[in-house]
């Protein structure tokens, strides 16, 4: 093989090679599920809608690493639902699937919701169904970013 040959593989590697690091396509992701117990459980006359209110002021002061805005309001959260017996399940999204802070997101999620007073247990789900995007804004978001 001449040295021309050689070159002209290695440079079809790297294109082959650059296209798939660049292929912004939706990916089939397995879904990131985490879950715990509480580590403060005990409230006394607690309801569903006051610990869902104390985890929604809590996931206010996780924000994503890329935009200066906190998750809640980006909409990257998609479900919260809560019990009187202190379960919560967090169902959460990120703004793309090959976000490189995806375990480390969705663990600070789950890390504030279980250290949440009143919650006993869990569940923080990452899903990607239905795909984010910025009309999941909430109305401060677009405020804070300039879309309105």
């Amino acid at each position: 093989m001449s040295e021309r040959e050689t070159a002209d593989d290695d440079i079809e590697h790297l294109k082959k090679r650059r296209l798939g690091v660049l292929n912004t396509e939706p990916r089939e992701t397995a879904p990131f599920t985490l879950e715990g117990d509480g580590l403060e459980p005990g409230v006394s006359g607690d309801n569903a809608r006051a610990l869902r209110d104390r985890i929604v002021q809590g996931l206010k002061t996780v924000y994503d690493p890329e935009i200066p805005l906190n998750i809640y309001d980006l909409g990257l959260v998609y479900g919260l639902d809560v019990t009187d017996d202190g379960e919560a399940h967090v169902r959460m999204t990120l703004t793309a699937p090959g976000c490189p802070v995806a375990g480390s997101l969705v663990q600070e999620v789950h890390d504030r919701v279980i250290g949440t007073k009143g919650v006993r247990h869990a569940k923080t789900e990452l899903v990607w169904d239905p795909p984010w995007t910025k009309d999941r804004l909430s109305l401060e978001a677009r405020l804070e970013l300039g879309l309105l």
